[in-house]
């Protein structure tokens, strides 16, 4: 993956909402590979990247990927309706199994922590601003953010980055 390895881990101190608000404590998923993606429903980039997030998490789940998909409506408005739209829209259309949390924003002063934390790790081509839906951040087992894909990198093309860290 060419990056260096990061300092600062990802962990229990950061908390994220699941749908319904309850508190989530990231520490639950010490030990498996993340990829953490800010998705949007009505954004073109939705269905190859839905589809393609649904293929991994089948193919890699039992062998330690977790995938956490997280709403933000900050670009284009492209994410508007409820919390529970949203995952009946993902679970519909496309059976996604991933858990999808509440809806964060990623940018601005009301950053979610968990993404101050991503970007403070892995700045994007233009600095830490997140550009567009879909952004992706692969975190290790021990919690370092390997990498971050912009937008338009299909999930299916980080397969090779994730196989490595799961070590299959």
């Amino acid at each position: 993956m060419g990056a260096a390895e990061s300092s600062s881990k990802l962990g229990g101190s950061v908390h994220v909402q699941d749908v319904r608000g309850n508190d989530v404590e990231l520490s639950r998923y010490k030990g498996k590979v993340l990829l953490i993606v800010n998705v949007a429903s009505r954004c073109g980039l939705a269905n190859s990247n839905y589809t393609e997030l649904g293929q991994l998490y089948e193919k890699y789940r039992e062998k330690g990927l977790e995938i956490l998909a997280f709403p933000c409506n900050q670009f284009a408005g492209q994410e508007p309706d409820s919390d529970e739209k949203i995952v009946e829209f993902a679970c519909n259309r496309f059976q996604a199994e991933f858990p999808i949390f509440r809806k964060v924003d990623v940018n601005g002063n009301n950053a979610a922590p968990l993404y101050k934390f991503l970007k403070s790790e892995r700045g994007g081509l233009f600095g830490e601003r997140i550009k567009w839906n879909f952004t992706k951040f692969l975190v290790d087992k021990e919690g370092h953010v390997m990498n971050r894909y912009a937008p338009t990198w299909s999930p299916l093309g980080i397969e090779n980055d994730i196989k490595k860290l799961l070590e299959v």
